[in-house]
């Protein structure tokens, strides 16, 4: 066996998915059995069998993983509870290995997956979907690109014709919960945000009593400001007004989509609350 021979045969074995036990399995897919398979290329010890030596990789290879979708997910887990997330994002990786070379992107199509597996969270289906679409919005937010904003000058001479781009971490969320209260219920802040349509993240503390969650119909903005992420609730005209100018519609297209909706002051209150807080840009090529 050559040593890249041995690189992939290692691998292969390492990122093989664990048992419901979170052990290593005992036969491939193919039917071979892992105990030859080890015993190939790894020499057993006083301690350990070949097998067991390498069940250490497979093991802390997957524990890896999970670990680094856990923490992007505390609120979803703290919903699913820990047999139902563990269950969740065991299968989800089974399906959507890693193929990056940064554990970041690991986690990203995970609200996606929930979406088509509702087994996962049964009755509480469509709230863990919110929830995994905010926890994953926040990490998009923190770590966004930022492009320099439009001053109020700049804006000032833009016409009816002009396009406008928003900046590159905000994301927008049309959500069937109010899932900003869940989330910060189970990332409790450690400082109060100073506006009241603001939610400030720092640190990560899991509470153990959970609010209770009614349908709410919510709109939401998760964006980043002075390297904190905030989580603020718009109106649907807002949104609608904002979601239009994201996809690229001109100003005059944009309150097209409003229209009848939209009163010239609350246009304009939204216009000013966007630019104070930096989120318009110049279009990229």
């Amino acid at each position: 066996m050559t040593l890249l021979e041995l690189q992939r045969r290692m691998e292969q074995d390492v990122r093989r998915p664990l048992t419901a036990e979170l052990t290593m399995q005992s036969q491939t897919t193919e039917g071979e059995s892992m105990e030859e398979i080890a015993a190939g290329y790894i020499r057993p010890n006083s301690e350990l069998t070949s097998f067991e030596r390498l069940e250490i990789y497979n093991r802390q290879y997957w524990f890896r993983v999970i670990s680094a979708v856990s923490e992007d997910y505390p609120a979803l887990r703290a919903l699913l509870g820990d047999e139902r997330f563990d269950a969740l994002v065991l299968e989800y990786l089974k399906q959507r290995p890693s193929t990056s070379w940064t554990l970041r992107d690991l986690s990203a199509d995970l609200p996606q997956f929930l979406e088509r597996h509702s087994a996962f969270a049964s009755e509480q289906h469509r709230l863990a979907v919110d929830i995994a679409r905010l926890e994953w919005a926040y990490v998009e937010a923190f770590d966004g690109a930022e492009l320099e904003p439009l001053t109020s000058d700049e804006l000032a001479q833009l016409g009816p014709e002009s396009s406008l781009a928003l900046q590159p971490h905000l994301r927008l969320l049309a959500v069937d919960y109010p899932v900003d209260e869940f989330v910060l219920a189970v990332k409790k802040p450690e400082e109060k945000a100073v506006n009241s349509g603001a939610a400030q993240l720092r640190q990560t503390i899991v509470t153990s009593t959970l609010p209770e969650m009614a349908p709410e119909r919510r709109y939401l903005a998760v964006h980043r400001y002075d390297d904190v992420v905030y989580y603020r609730t718009l109106e649907e005209s807002e949104f609608r007004l904002l979601a239009a100018l994201q996809e690229g519609k001109t100003i005059a297209e944009a309150l097209e989509v409003v229209a009848g909706e939209e009163q010239p002051a609350s246009v304009q209150q939204t216009f000013a609350l966007a630019s104070e807080l930096g989120w318009f840009c110049r279009p990229t090529l």
